[in-house]
């Protein structure tokens, strides 16, 4: 065993038992509790950082205690290697997306294998590959079929210049984030998965999942947006509108109905076409809105526009006439694309009267009175008791509710509903570098499934995209077909899915990677599903996880899975920050320094005072901690930390510098820590090893010193135990070694029983350790003499007569302030121990000329005398 600590080669050696061994390759094996461990997949961006390993070091944690448990352990990796990311790589770099993205996957996975993770590499999937991407076409085309996917025109934000749709958060300031060109709102084809037929289920079937952090299971609930409320209709004025017909509105208060004033509609809504004809003021204004956000969280904050139409409708209750307004926060793909306003009770509508000086008229009674002020309250949106509202005056809201429903279905021009916020999901995208949509256009037939012995559509790699919209749109040798029903000369369809489709069934297809008869092989999914443990930011926890719930549910009503849901259990871990710098540049702008390239000066508490840029010395400016990232110029790389270190050191401070939920703050002086602990155990190993290996532990004559040992021993099984297997709390896991070491470090070696405890501490060490540190343990393990490797050992079980007390030391305090110890057998009676107490020469001095009012004794740990 070498004297010193030498990580690359310990970590070589391990690795390269592993691959030989195939130590991480599983298979079903029916009996056999199974583990599915698995961490989101990687976008292959070109190189891991920070938050990558942290994410990948917890999920191998948890993969490889659960295996020291006896289960067979699934823990799989793959690439989300479809998006935007690489377009825009492409167009920098001309190259094509595919070339660039093949490379990024090679340097990562290098990097990945470095960090000595048990992945399965032999399920490795990757989205982009027709072999993948080819079984979700065969899904759209059955759910195509069944009208779960329908296309429909959709409201979109298209770029003029790029020819192309973006993201609501590719849209800065109303312009197109590359072009710069204003942008339009669009209504043009696209595809949708019914999700909101699910809708239902996906909420309550939250309740079946008491493993997910309940912020995520709100956070899910509120995108879901399940309200009842009201359907009203308004029946047109036919002088001004000229002809018959409703406004149709969907309220979630029918009590404030005798409050409106006045009702808004989107641009796109035929009410105003309608009203724009002829009035070129209005059409301008249409067009303005057009060219906004389509996105929700804008138009919320985005100052509110409208303009007054020529066009009235009636109250549904009272005939009133009420003008009709176009407005910029109505939203044609929100509801009905129209809205009641009752500006004396919604904010919104507070704020449009008020610009406007449109009635405004208090039908609640509020706790801020029965009138509204010139400035918004919150306490103007309660429920309350009605007022001014005719024969409904008095009446609380659930009265109100069904008052009003009644008037309204006496009338014929309203019901009760229940809507949900969630849309159905429009999954086309007018990009290249994403999964073929499986339909073909044909003038006679319609739009035409591709016949499952026709699939997959395979996307050509060989295309260097220019941002000109997609180039599927220019290749004739792509969308050139026939149609297959009729023959004739047909269109392939050149939008991609949405790439989030990918990433919503991967955890499936590791299941049966190579299966070629289906998206997955039933058997084998129903055998590792659903995945025991998910690992993966708080950031995917709507999107992502709501998409994969559904899809999960989509894979469960066509017969290939058998659960309800995908994942039993979620932690989403905390983010890596990391301290930040920067100079103010002469633009106004901010100059960030790496805080490696930063010298940094702290008080006597360790705080940051002052900072200087190590290359020419002048002041920097500390902006404080935040999330490691490019643009803060803060982040560090793995792979420097891995050579620097060893890739133990790095998983060791990951693991102990916080818990796996909360932000974990990026420390040089902590890396360092971890390293010189590892090498303490190291050299304490070496030591003991050096000595040649001690006989059986024989526990029949241990004193009370050897017996602190092994105490100690245990002590840190059972804790490490709880920690690592209820809590995910690996820091203080991590924490119960360090105590055991510094028990082992003093603890004698005079004689062959006490290496034996060492030998035994030194194993459990070893074995707590594997999980987190699982080379340097690999390594230790062969050391002390096991032929076995310990991937393949069990966790260490506590002996319970080890943590047996003799004897117990208790505190002693005289009117709760401590005066002594006092020693006590472990079985001593509270008479024994008051009777100690009091003769303690402490306890004497202390109490001399008082009296004893009072001993209270509490058992295992202290006794307090009271006395005055």
């Amino acid at each position: 065993m070498h004297e010193l600590y030498q990580p690359r080669e310990i970590e070589a050696a391990a690795q390269s038992y592993w691959n030989e061994h195939h130590s991480f390759d599983v298979s079903e094996q029916p009996g056999k509790d199974t583990y599915y461990c698995l961490s989101m997949f990687p976008y292959p961006s070109g190189k891991l950082h920070m938050g990558h390993v942290r994410n990948y070091t917890i999920g191998d944690v948890i993969a490889r205690y659960q295996r020291m448990l006896g289960k067979n352990v699934l823990q799989p990796m793959g690439w989300d290697a479809f998006g935007m990311p690489a377009e825009n790589a492409a167009m920098k770099n001309n190259v094509a997306p595919a070339k660039w993205t093949y490379e990024n996957i090679d340097y990562m996975k290098t990097q990945l294998k470095s960090l000595g993770l048990a992945i399965d590499w032999t399920r490795e999937i990757t989205t982009c590959k027709p072999d993948y991407y080819r079984w979700e076409q065969w899904l759209f085309t059955r759910l195509f079929e069944k009208g779960v996917i329908y296309r429909k025109n959709g409201t979109v934000n298209w770029d003029p210049a790029d020819q192309t749709v973006l993201a609501n958060e590719q849209v800065i300031d109303g312009r197109g984030w590359r072009s710069g060109a204003l942008i339009e709102k669009r209504e043009i084809p696209m595809y949708y998965f019914k999700i909101t037929a699910y809708a239902d289920e996906l909420l309550e079937s939250l309740d079946e999942l008491p493993g997910w952090p309940e912020q995520v299971k709100t956070m899910q609930r509120n995108w879901i947006g399940k309200s009842r409320g009201m359907e009203v209709q308004f029946p047109y004025d036919q002088a001004s509108i000229g002809e018959a017909g409703t406004l149709k509105v969907f309220t979630t208060r029918p009590d404030t109905l005798m409050g409106a004033t006045y009702v808004a509609v989107a641009a796109e809504h035929p009410l105003a076409t309608l009203a724009a004809k002829g009035n070129p003021e209005l059409q301008a204004f249409i067009d303005e809105c057009k060219s906004g956000s389509v996105a929700e969280a804008d138009v919320a904050t985005q100052e509110k526009k409208g303009l007054a139409t020529s066009l009235l409708v009636e109250h549904p209750l009272t005939g009133e006439k009420l003008p009709v307004w176009v407005a910029n926060y109505v939203l044609m793909h929100y509801g009905d694309g129209a809205v009641m306003a009752v500006p004396a009770h919604d904010e919104r509508d507070f704020e449009f009267a008020t610009k406007y000086k449109l009635p405004i008229k208090t039908v609640v009674r509020t706790s801020a009175g029965d009138q509204v002020g010139s400035e918004w309250q919150a306490a103007y949106n309660e429920h309350g008791q009605l007022i001014n509202s005719g024969a409904f005056d008095g009446l609380d809201f659930p009265g109100a509710f069904d008052a009003i429903e009644a008037a309204l279905i006496t009338k014929g021009l309203g019901q009760s509903r229940t809507q949900f916020r969630l849309r159905d999901w429009g999954i086309s995208r007018q990009r290249y570098w994403g999964c073929p949509i499986p339909i073909i256009h044909c003038d006679a037939c319609g739009d035409v499934p591709v016949p499952e012995d026709q699939l997959p559509v395979i996307l050509p790699e060989n295309v260097v995209p220019d941002g000109a919209g997609s180039p599927l749109a220019r290749l004739p040798e792509f969308y050139e077909c026939s149609c297959p029903k009729c023959g004739q000369p047909a269109k392939r369809e050149t939008d991609t899915m949405d790439t989030f489709v990918e990433s919503s069934w991967y955890f499936a297809r590791y299941a049966s990677p190579n299966y070629d008869q289906g998206l997955v092989d039933p058997k084998a999914a129903n055998h590792w599903l659903p995945v025991d443990q998910y690992i993966g930011g708080i950031e995917h926890a709507i999107l992502h996880l709501l998409y994969a719930r559904f899809f999960h549910k989509l894979m469960r009503d066509e017969g290939l899975v058998t659960s309800n849901e995908p994942f039993k259990n979620l932690l989403t871990q905390g983010m890596v920050v990391a301290d930040t710098y920067y100079r103010v540049a002469s633009n106004g702008g901010q100059d960030w320094f790496n805080p490696a390239d930063v010298e940094v000066e702290l008080d006597a508490k360790g705080k940051a005072i002052s900072a200087r840029l190590k290359t020419d010395g002048l002041p920097v400016i500390i902006g404080g901690t935040e999330k490691m990232s490019k643009s803060k110029n803060n982040g560090v790389d793995p792979q420097s930390m891995i050579e620097a270190y060893g890739a133990d050191t790095c998983r060791l401070f990951m693991m102990f510098a916080s818990p796996p939920d909360m932000s974990l703050e990026w420390s040089d002086s902590g890396v360092e820590g971890a390293n010189r602990f590892l090498r303490r155990v190291w050299r304490l190993a070496q030591a003991h090893v050096g000595q040649g290996l001690p006989g059986k532990l024989e526990l029949g004559n241990l004193n009370d010193a050897q017996k602190l040992v092994r105490r100690a021993t245990h002590s840190a099984i059972r804790q490490a135990s709880i920690d690592v297997g209820q809590h995910n709390k690996f820091n203080t896991a991590i924490a119960q070694v360090m105590t055991l070491m510094n028990v082992l470090e003093k603890a004698s070696q005079a004689t062959d029983l006490d290496r034996a405890l060492i030998q035994e501490g030194l194993e459990t060490v070893a074995l707590i350790l594997a999980p987190i540190t699982p080379h340097i343990s690999h390594e230790l393990w062969q050391r002390l003499g096991h032929t076995q490797a310990i991937i393949d050992a069990g966790w260490p079980a506590v002996d319970e007569s080890a943590l047996v007390q003799d004897t117990l030391e208790l505190v002693i305090q005289v009117n709760g302030k401590l005066r002594g110890h006092i020693e006590m057998p472990a079985g001593a009676s509270r008479e024994e121990i008051e009777a100690a107490a009091r003769s303690n020469e402490n306890v004497l001095r202390f109490t001399e000329g008082l009296s004893i009012r009072k001993v209270i004794v509490v058992p295992g740990k202290l006794v307090n005398i009271v006395a005055n």
